[in-house]
């Protein structure tokens, strides 16, 4: 048990000291920001102080008449006094905030930059264990907590802190007696923190989980809204949404509840102990062991007290989200990048080779995708694979964009294993033109030029021209500059894969995986990007997932796949004389 509270605050301290540590490098900005927060807070004293000063003595007012010009010189001088250390205050916070954001936020952008950095670093298979939307909001939603947790939360921390440490030095200069009375209820209060910390934890983290999760809904409902409306499905989706609001709500109210227990058993016992002090103060005003002056001023600087404990509960809680949410960050940046080898690619010759290759999904450890696979693509050769779903064509692909590891063999690129290679240099010599072509939300222009970013005009023209985009692209209202809409949807399928054609053709690959592009497409379309796919593979390594006879006859190797195996490999010639399995798929146009 002992070791699981250790743990527990080593994870608090973790987690704010994490982002304490991307405000280092701004610590010439944050630090004295800081320092200035922790003198504003103590100038905040002076108010009660001259307070006490400005109220006086009523006893000896009674006692000795008032002294009318000695009330008002003495007022006049505290009021300046308070005036200008007030402005002295307002002066150095207006500094001080605008510092502690300009340090806080560009720390917070640090964050999110390693965040996202990270996130592009990730194998596929991590984004393919998650749901649609559920890392984007579940980042999203813990940044947040952290914003609010670091830029306002803290300072408060510290300027309630300061007012605490304060008040209680001097209400103990005033009358130690009573503020031994005063901190009598210290340890209830911090044994209530200890044990409510942990249920609020543990519901901040659960709220977090069922925020990503409502978000999650909405994003998967918006990014297949044509499914939704073409099924009539409106009615389930919200179902399934109001179901996500419904157990925010719920963690909610039981995080709540937990707050407000805290909350009520704090005011009871600070507004209990200024009742037990302001009764025992009495007694001692009336014994003579106190003057009424310091009675009065130990008062004031207890509601100080009073006011900084009780903002405690929502200070600790907010930082218990916090830690909850840094928790889930710091998972996130632990997970493991792609591995890439530390030989650069140069400009490949497009020789390809799988050598006795075997993989299997980790979720399906019991039947192997690809089993003892070999074959060779010579350079500028083109390879077409067939064989019925599921026989590990696109896990063939996967493997040669490195997107997956093989469980043992090798990929070969011009003799080189692919394991031993730099990803991104090699994946920048390989381009995809995939069946369902997915656009990014942005202009024409945009999407042709994420082949290459930063293609010249003429250079993404020419590449449209000869994907033959060009002509409906020129035809189109705003040209180039045109925006596709969410994954492309304001165009045509056939738009869309000459424009997912001209990319490729910008990029220049040595090597080329094409999905079988013209499966779904119109006569005229599927002419359209037939001819502008003969000018892409032209001089390039090309390998076709192909599902039509057409597109298979002109290949100069075909491979038969079935379950994983190479079961037949040749031209289409020989593999028809074979009157094999390639025979029967060809005759029945099951390609």
């Amino acid at each position: 048990m002992r070791n699981a509270e250790a743990e527990k605050k080593r994870d608090v301290r973790g987690g704010v000291a994490w982002v304490l540590s991307y405000v280092r490098p701004y610590r010439k900005i944050f630090i004295p920001s800081v320092l200035a927060l922790f003198f504003t807070a103590g100038l905040s004293l002076a108010f009660p102080w001259f307070l006490k000063d400005l109220i006086g003595d009523p006893a000896d007012a009674w006692k000795k008449g008032v002294d009318t010009v000695a009330t008002r010189q003495r007022a006049d001088e505290k009021i300046l006094w308070l005036v200008g250390i007030l402005a002295v205050q307002a002066f150095i916070a207006y500094w001080r905030v605008r510092g502690f954001t300009r340090s806080g936020e560009a720390a917070l952008n640090d964050l999110r930059r390693d965040l996202f950095t990270h996130l592009l670093k990730l194998p596929v298979p991590f984004f393919q264990d998650q749901r649609s939307g559920s890392v984007s909001n579940r980042v999203s939603s813990d940044l947040v907590t952290v914003r609010e947790t670091f830029l306002n939360t803290l300072p408060q921390a510290a300027r309630h802190s300061v007012v605490l440490i304060g008040s209680l030095i001097i209400v103990f200069i005033l009358s130690w007696k009573l503020s031994l009375v005063m901190l009598a209820c210290v340890p209830v209060v911090v044994l209530a923190v200890a044990l409510s910390g942990r249920k609020v934890r543990k519901y901040s983290r659960e709220a977090q989980d069922a925020l990503a999760e409502s978000g999650m809904v909405m994003e998967e409902s918006v990014q297949s809204i044509a499914d939704v409306k073409a099924f009539s499905n409106e009615a389930f989706e919200m179902t399934r949404y109001n179901r996500a609001l419904d157990r925010v709500y719920n963690v909610a109210l039981r995080g709540a509840s937990a707050r407000a227990a805290f909350l009520s058993f704090i005011i009871f016992v600070m507004f209990g102990t200024i009742g037990g002090v302001v009764w025992y103060g009495s007694h001692l005003l009336a014994s003579g062991a106190i003057d009424q002056r310091a009675f009065t001023g130990f008062m004031i600087f207890s509601v100080f007290v009073g006011a900084s404990l009780g903002s405690m509960p929502e200070i600790v809680s907010q930082f218990q989200a916090m830690t909850g949410a840094t928790e889930r960050l710091r998972e996130l940046m632990a997970e493991s990048p792609e591995r890439s080898g530390s030989l650069a690619v140069g400009r490949l010759d497009g020789g390809l080779a799988f050598q006795n290759v075997t993989f299997r999904y980790p979720s399906r450890p019991e039947a192997p995708v690809l089993d003892e696979l070999s074959f060779i693509a010579e350079p500028g050769q083109r390879v077409a694979l067939v064989g019925p779903s599921g026989a590990g064509k696109s896990t063939v692909f996967s493997l040669i964009l490195g997107f997956n590891q093989p469980e043992s063999g090798k990929v070969t690129f011009d003799g080189n294993d692919a394991s031993e290679l730099q990803l991104a240099s090699l994946r920048h010599q390989i381009a995809v033109v995939p069946q369902e072509v997915l656009l990014f939300g942005g202009s024409i222009r945009e999407n042709i030029e994420y082949g290459r970013p930063g293609a010249t005009a003429a250079e993404i023209e020419e590449a449209a021209k000869q994907a033959n985009a060009h002509d409906f692209i020129a035809a189109l209202p705003d040209g180039y500059d045109t925006t596709v809409g969410p994954r492309g949807v304001k165009l045509s399928g056939g738009q869309r894969q000459r424009i997912a054609i001209a990319r490729a053709i910008l990029a220049d690959p040595r090597i080329l995986l094409l999905d079988e592009a013209t499966s779904a497409l119109d006569t005229e379309s599927e002419r359209l990007v037939n001819e502008a796919l003969e000018r892409l593979m032209k001089g390039r390594t090309s390998l076709v997932i192909a599902h039509r006879l057409s597109t298979v006859r002109h290949a100069d190797r075909i491979l038969v796949l079935n379950h994983g195996r190479l079961i037949e490999s040749g031209t289409h010639q020989e593999l028809i004389a074979k009157q094999g399995t390639y025979h029967l798929l060809a005759e029945t146009q099951l390609l």
